[in-house]
């Protein structure tokens, strides 16, 4: 028998209708695995440290656990915490650098430029964003080795996270006549800095970004498309970033 059109529609709804009550038990199961994967490995964990999330890992049966800003893996139950790297055999790729990257990215616009003294060479059309502490042997490093960069503009945010001279040496560079002369003055040539320190000054600032943005280690470099490059990176490392941006 053929059925009309309207039974035919009343039809299709009702099976579309089962279809969709079919497939919320399914999404909120999954959601409620996670939150439960998460609750028990924050109860082992306990207050040594912050589980932020849990979501699927790119591997069936396996979960990423956001720990602090670091990945680890756990099974379906959380009774294991899997510390490690997932890579890609057809294509090479590894999936936690990306993943850790992706992680790490900030948005430029989120760098307030008037919390950091610059410096232009050149046309200044590249851009680069650096966190550092005036006792960080390996900012010291870096710095030596950026003066073999051109035509580029750097934003250096002073966070003293290593001592109380840091903060000693951070405010007497922000309150000299020239800061980023008296900061290459240090870092490169070992003159102490010397002068005032009550300028008001955008220390507290850097560092309640440092620690929003999970900043702990300088130094921190930063690009216009929002990835971290931590650690005493190699120019050739920088050249090669700022040419993929192009």
């Amino acid at each position: 028998m053929i059925k009309s059109p309207s039974s035919l529609l009343s039809t299709t709804a009702l099976i579309a209708g089962i279809f969709f009550i079919s497939l919320v038990p399914s999404k909120f199961a999954f959601a409620q695995t996670e939150q439960q994967i998460k609750t028990e490995i924050q109860k082992k964990l306990g207050s040594n440290a912050k589980v932020r999330s849990v979501t699927a890992a790119p591997v069936t049966g396996l979960y990423e656990v956001l720990v602090g800003n670091e990945i680890f893996y756990t099974d379906t139950s959380g009774k294991y915490l899997i510390q490690g790297e997932i890579i890609e055999l057809a294509s090479g790729k590894n999936l936690t650098e990306q993943r850790q990257a992706d992680l790490n990215r900030i948005k430029w616009a989120d760098l307030n430029q008037a919390n950091a003294f610059k410096t232009v060479r050149g046309n200044g059309q590249r851009q680069l964003a650096i966190f550092s502490d005036p006792n960080c042997g390996y900012c010291k490093r870096l710095e030596k080795s950026l003066q073999q960069l051109d035509n580029v503009t750097i934003y250096t945010y002073l966070i003293p996270i290593l001592s109380p001279d840091s903060a000693q040496k951070s405010k007497q560079i922000w309150c000299s006549a020239d800061p980023y002369k008296s900061y290459i003055d240090w870092m490169v040539n070992g003159v102490t800095p010397s002068g005032k320190t009550d300028c008001s000054n955008p220390l507290d600032k850097n560092l309640a970004f440092a620690k929003a943005y999970g900043i702990t280690g300088t130094p921190t470099l930063f690009f216009i498309d929002g990835s971290r490059f931590p650690g005493a990176v190699q120019v050739s490392d920088i050249e090669k970033k700022f040419n993929a941006l192009k």
